[in-house]
């Protein structure tokens, strides 16, 4: 039966996750990515552009790891092996720098920005596409790098006017250094772990012995960074996390020196998201946003030879949108039918944009105000309408 005017257009309908971005929405977030693109340059990261399918087992390799069951999958038709389409970027830029870049003098720093997809999204962030931009320092594994890195993300969210960004540092490692130091069973160790990362402290309460103390001890460290590493520094720790401990309190210690207004909180128990990584980690957040606006830290860049230390940090535009002020209203202007072309590239010049009539009006104000323009070209001279 022929559709009802009313009825709506199944076209419209997009899957669950995936949204259009209109004209303003998509021009403001086109200007963002052009200014996280020119402050990761001015910091010498170079930017490499990967494809946004690649062979499955490339993605699978390295912190691809992590998003493997989020992955959309389909088959070459040329080659008849699996594709996938990438989850996040991070990989693609290990990729590039164990193969193409792989004789280019370290460190190497490289910068991207593109769509992502994922079979699902989360309560945070129920998005299935959204646009991923960040940074990646590979071949250094010194605590000057976490501070570039660190340091970085600051700077570049300052760029697109936003100044009250926190730092949420984490030690993925340190709770499995913990269970390994304590000699703990795979059941308990995961237990605890489970519970830290989910703050449950009803479930904290029910381990007994040294793994108990020590596990509440390390959720009364969630928190400011200082007092949390004041706790920290109290809890008798096995070696191994005792040096992980060591190394959050020499960067705190550092980025105190370089940056002492940072605001920097602390979170020992937290690992979602943070799986592939082998040192310390970070998120950055704003209050009053939902989800997080980005994440980093260290992790290993795996090749034919031994891994390759890589620290770096994506941002989620989706999430530093919602955290920007609204974008500069655009100044529209609109043409008569037969107005001079030197008057019209010179109104372009002053910012406005222009409407240029296709034919005579009766009405040029009317028109003016039909498609929706701030502005008028009338005798000369620019109107309000």
């Amino acid at each position: 039966m022929p559709r009802s005017i009313n009825e709506p257009n199944d076209t419209a309908l997009l899957p669950e996750g995936l949204h259009d971005t209109l004209a303003h929405t998509a021009e403001h977030e086109a200007e963002i990515v052009e200014k996280l693109r020119q402050c990761f340059a001015s910091h010498g990261y170079e930017r490499v552009v990967p494809p946004l399918v690649e062979f499955e087992e490339s993605l699978l390799i390295g912190p691809g790891k992590a998003q493997s069951r989020n992955m959309f999958r389909v088959m070459d038709p040329v080659t008849q092996r699996m594709m996938a389409v990438r989850t996040d970027m991070t990989g693609q830029v290990a990729r590039i720098a164990r193969t193409r870049l792989r004789n280019a003098p370290r460190p190497l720093r490289l910068s991207y920005s593109g769509d992502v997809l994922r079979v699902r999204g989360t309560q945070l962030r129920p998005e299935r596409e959204f646009k991923q931009a960040g940074v990646e320092l590979i071949g250094s594994d010194s605590t000057e790098s976490y501070v570039e890195i660190i340091l970085l993300a600051r700077n570049v969210l300052s760029s697109v006017g936003i100044a009250n960004a926190s730092i949420d540092l984490t030690m993925p490692l340190l709770v499995p250094a913990i269970c390994r130091g304590l000699g703990l069973s795979k059941e308990v160790s995961a237990t605890v772990r489970h519970a830290l990362n989910a703050k449950d402290m009803g479930e904290l309460e029910t381990l007994d012995g040294e793994i108990g103390e020590i596990s509440r001890a390390l959720l009364a460290a969630t928190g400011a960074a200082d007092a949390g590493m004041d706790i920290l520094n109290k809890i008798n720790l096995p070696t191994e996390a005792r040096e992980i401990c060591g190394e959050m309190d020499i960067l705190l210690a550092r980025l105190k020196e370089v940056a002492p207004e940072l605001s920097m909180t602390l979170d020992p128990g937290e690992y979602t998201g943070f799986e592939f990584q082998t040192g310390i980690g970070f998120s950055l957040f704003v209050k009053g946003v939902r989800g997080e606006l980005g994440r980093g830290g260290r992790y290993p860049v795996e090749g034919d030879d031994s891994p390759e230390p890589a620290t770096g940090f994506s941002l989620y535009l989706d999430s530093l949108m919602r955290a920007l002020p609204e974008m500069t209203a655009l100044k529209y202007i609109y043409c008569p039918y037969g107005m001079d072309m030197a008057a019209i590239a010179d109104l372009r010049d002053q910012g406005y944009r222009t409407i240029c009539g296709l034919q005579e009006a009766e009405d040029d104000r009317a028109e003016a105000q039909r498609l929706k323009c701030q502005y008028l070209w009338q005798a000369d001279n620019v109107i309000e309408c």
